[in-house]
């Protein structure tokens, strides 16, 4: 967390603050409207979006990250595009096509699998259906989010190894899991991700130390910041893939910003997931163009502001958690 002197007063937080409801194109983790409050410091624009389950003690990171980008320093930046990857929710194989086009010239798609209610052979024809519409020169990621057993997990891996996989990412929930996952896969050269093990534990650095995982997953609002991610990156000593929490515009910006200063990235980003939402921020929202995002602050438009406005109830409520939050830093 930031030191109390260098934050901004709430009244200047809240001064700014306005909270916006967007609609998804596709249904996503069973969400269909994503809420999110914007905030304007004197670097621009800035998200605070943790999930509505999040409790304050996981949200204050997500306040912490928000108020680095829109009030802090940012670090030096060694280009200024990104490679990034579609994301394809679990949907049905026949909604692959019209899901996948709106991920303009992306070369790389990470597929949901392991959805409550859902059978290892709808991930089946899911990911078969995304390795039809790349081709063979494509790369095909999948994430499980957590939601298999470790038994579970590596059939599932081995029902999916024929459609070429760049690797499986948190296809278990715990670090011990993923590491004796690892062991199982590891004749068949199928990496193993992790993410919620990076962004939610209290030792984001664990998963690297145990040997649990060949890549990490890196997302900024979560982690407090592209300075404190930037920081787990150079301890960690692993690949990275720089990702988003279904952000709008602004909440990219601030992964492309992390992204763009990381000396080395071997993998396409997930950071294209405005593209599933319906509506944004911004008339130039961060849309994919040729498989890859410019790095650039969004210029936030005050009619989408009022468009898409949360009720009263709602921004009240994130308001509310604003101020709770401020004061865990």
């Amino acid at each position: 967390m930031q030191p109390a002197q260098s934050l901004p007063s709430l009244t200047d937080l809240l001064g700014s603050a306005r909270v916006v409801a967007l609609p998804l194109a596709t249904r996503f983790r069973r969400v269909d409207v994503r809420e999110a409050l914007l905030l304007e410091g004197p670097r621009g624009w800035t998200e605070f979006s943790p999930f509505t389950e999040y409790d304050d003690a996981e949200s204050s990171a997500w306040l912490a990250a928000a108020i680095d980008f829109g009030w802090g320093i940012l670090p030096p930046l060694v280009r200024d595009t990104v490679a990034v990857n579609a994301t394809l929710p679990a949907v049905g194989p026949e909604q692959v096509g019209a899901v996948l086009d709106r991920f303009p010239g992306c070369r790389t798609v990470k597929v949901k699998v392991a959805e409550p209610g859902q059978s290892l052979a709808d991930d089946v024809a899911r990911v078969a259906a995304a390795r039809a519409y790349l081709g063979p020169s494509g790369r095909v990621r999948v994430d499980a989010n957590g939601g298999w057993s470790l038994d579970e997990a590596e059939r599932a891996i081995h029902a999916l190894a024929p459609y070429d996989l760049e690797y499986a990412e948190q296809p278990c929930a715990t670090v011990d899991e993923l590491a004796q996952l690892r062991e199982r896969v590891a004749y068949m050269g199928i990496p193993i991700a992790a993410d919620e093990s990076v962004r939610k534990a209290a030792d984001p650095l664990a998963v690297a130390r145990a040997g649990a995982a060949d890549i990490l997953i890196i997302k900024a609002q979560p982690l407090g910041g592209i300075a404190a991610a930037l920081a787990i990156v150079a301890e960690a000593g692993l690949p990275v893939v720089v990702s988003s929490a279904l952000d709008t515009s602004v909440g990219i910006s601030m992964g492309l910003h992390l992204a763009a200063a990381i000396p080395e990235l071997e993998y396409d980003c997930g950071l294209a997931t405005a593209s599933l939402l319906a509506d944004d921020v911004s008339f130039e929202p961060l849309i994919p163009v040729d498989g890859a995002l410019p790095v650039r602050r969004v210029a936030v438009e005050p009619e989408l502001l009022g468009e898409h406005a949360a009720s009263p109830e709602r921004s009240a409520w994130w308001l509310d958690r604003l101020a709770r939050c401020y004061e865990l830093l």
